[in-house]
């Protein structure tokens, strides 16, 4: 129930951060803000207080699962997005690092990875038209 819940937190501020690629101009700096303001104050300090309360390595249990990688992932995220956003956040900043140097982990996050696909224009536009901005 743990991974469940913490996942749909992370992929509500994941498809925030995300979005915003697709934004309008016109809307792009008021969803920026927005966007920055939920990161740091309300799901970072969140994930930040789990890691905390625990000890552990990991969001549950001790050991890894796939909770754990949607975190990285959604950290990567908004370490492109804005990189202070992680500066308050001591235990997050190791998670990051601690699961980024998993062998594995860390080969897929090799440049020439899959890990982002480019984007082009046309695809911007096609995604504009899916979620009606």
């Amino acid at each position: 129930a743990l991974i469940d819940m913490y996942s749909e937190g992370i992929l509500d501020l994941t498809e925030m951060i995300i979005q915003l690629v697709i934004c309008p101009p016109d809307q792009r700096e008021a969803k920026t803000a927005l966007a920055k303001d939920r990161t740091k104050n309300r799901y970072l300090p969140a994930f930040e207080k789990v890691l905390k309360s625990h000890g552990q390595d990991y969001l549950v249990g001790n050991r890894l699962t796939r909770v754990d990688i949607h975190l990285l992932e959604l950290l990567l995220y908004v370490e492109e997005f804005d990189a202070s956003l992680l500066t308050s956040f001591p235990l997050l900043k190791a998670f990051k690092s601690r699961i980024s140097s998993l062998p594995n982990v860390k080969k897929f996050l090799q440049p020439g990875s899959q890990r982002k696909l480019p984007v082009d224009a046309k695809q911007i536009e096609e995604a504009r038209k899916i979620f009606k901005f």
